[in-house]
């Protein structure tokens, strides 16, 4: 991937320099029965080099059913549903991600026989350039992915204390992956300056984001996690809404120490579970009141998501989205 680069930059390999595109994913068959394939997601560090495994990625997971249809790696031949209206086909496969120990439903048209991944669609992503076929992530049980509990610690809010002396209240959830989410306001200390927060202007402020890594290690020990790996938890401000039409929510999120210019897909899973838990912050400043369970649309930098949670006897039983993927290339890479 190019790294350890003192320069962050990754010239020297295959990423860009960026926590979003330094990724790497481990696909091989399975024996389980609840599963088609094994998937493990590894986060390299950019600067120095560390292979962080401690948490999953919803975005690369998104190619990991296609691939492992392409690639023949599946443990036996995929369900395959017709859509009797269309003609349309849908391939289901069942990933067992080993970072999470979870399993998630992959949904994602075919054509052909064999069958093979159909990249062509009009589904669009904020973000993302272009359209594709749609494929639909269905996160099973996802609730308490790395610490056993959707609220790690019990508690709606936590009041955390930080290195510096002072306290902040933050939720602690983890549904998908774990995330520690604070008010914007909180942090920045005005209702204007956070509506207007941006990556660039948080990337730009060196004593904001030293006190965020503050707030991220002080959720991680809070929630029984290791501050020092840097993958999980994520941090996430959840910002005032501003004029957006149809936004639930809106965030600004942190992965691996950088403002990410969206939101990395467990996060929003994860934001969708908390907005609709009563009491938790993103539920306090979320646009329309609502339970647990149902769609939430969440904003981001660079758009928005729309994520699902289905509910039943008060227990979380998938966490879903939408997201596109395409085969770059196939071929060897030197290292």
């Amino acid at each position: 991937m190019g790294s350890p680069d003192p320069y962050g930059r990754q010239l020297n390999g295959m990423g860009s320099g960026v926590s979003s595109t330094s990724k790497i994913c481990v696909l091989a068959p399975t024996t389980r029965p609840d599963a088609d394939v094994e998937f493990t997601f590894v986060q390299v560090g950019i600067r120095d080099g560390g292979l962080d495994m401690a948490g999953n990625c919803g975005n690369m997971l998104s190619a990991v059913g296609p691939a492992s249809l392409e690639l023949g790696l599946l443990s036996g031949s995929p369900r395959i549903e017709t859509d009797a209206g269309t003609g349309n086909r849908t391939a289901v496969v069942r990933i067992f991600n080993t970072n999470t120990a979870k399993v998630i439903r992959s949904s994602f048209n075919v054509e052909g026989n064999p069958p093979r991944y159909r990249t062509q669609g009009d589904y669009a992503m904020d973000g993302v350039p272009g359209t594709g076929s749609r494929i639909t992530l269905a996160f099973l049980n996802p609730a308490g992915a790395k610490t056993g509990r959707a609220l790690p610690t019990g508690n709606i809010v936590d009041k955390l204390a930080l290195e510096d002396g002072s306290t902040i209240e933050a939720s602690l959830v983890d549904v998908s992956g774990p995330g520690v989410f604070v008010r914007a306001a909180d942090l920045v200390g005005s209702m204007d300056g956070a509506e207007t927060l941006t990556p660039a202007i948080v990337e730009a402020d060196s004593r904001l984001k030293a006190r965020l890594e503050m707030v991220r290690r002080a959720g991680a020990a809070s929630m029984g996690l290791d501050p020092e790996v840097q993958s999980v938890p994520k941090i996430v401000l959840i910002l005032p809404l501003g004029w957006e039409a149809g936004i639930d929510v809106r965030c600004l999120a942190l992965s691996m120490g950088q403002a990410h210019k969206a939101v990395p897909l467990t996060l929003a899973l994860c934001l969708g579970a908390a907005a609709g838990m009563p009491g938790t912050i993103p539920f306090m400043l979320r646009a329309r009141g609502g339970g647990v369970g149902g769609r939430v649309v969440v904003g981001h930098p660079s758009g928005k998501v729309e994520v699902g949670t289905t509910v039943e006897d008060g227990e979380i039983q998938s966490a879903e989205l939408d997201r596109t993927a395409r085969i770059l290339m196939k071929g060897n890479v030197f290292y």
